[in-house]
């Protein structure tokens, strides 16, 4: 449930930043969203704790800065783990790393850390 209303607040804020519904840049940005939340529900999650999800737009550099923050502290793959070719799971962050600009691993005050990604706005690039 968590996964699909980060998707759909993303779709809906980027919409309101003049990233229509739809398009190239909207979908890459939902289906990054969507791969890190994946990632925190299924290996960030502490019983009793959820994740954080913030956005940002750069208009100046053409960016949208997309953040999922978890409780826990283990790091995300960064490479693929014996994934199935057709399987939904076990890629790792491979999917961000195609479509992003940048992305890293930031720690947190406290328990866990923050995964962000860089993201074009504009199908030019950014």
């Amino acid at each position: 449930m968590a996964l699909l209303r980060s998707m759909r607040l993303a779709t809906q804020q980027l919409d309101a930043w003049g990233i229509p519904y739809g398009s190239g840049p909207s979908d890459a940005t939902t289906l990054v969203v969507a791969e890190l939340a994946a990632n925190a529900v299924l290996h960030g999650r502490v019983p009793g704790r959820d994740f954080a999800l913030r956005l940002a737009y750069n208009s100046a550099k053409d960016l949208v800065r997309a953040e999922v923050t978890d409780t826990h502290n283990a790091l995300p793959a960064r490479a693929p783990r014996d994934a199935a070719g057709d399987g939904e799971t076990g890629r790792g962050l491979v999917p961000v790393d195609a479509i992003a600009v940048r992305w890293g691993v930031n720690g947190r005050s406290g328990p866990g850390k923050t995964v962000w990604a860089y993201v074009p706005a504009s199908r030019e690039g950014g």
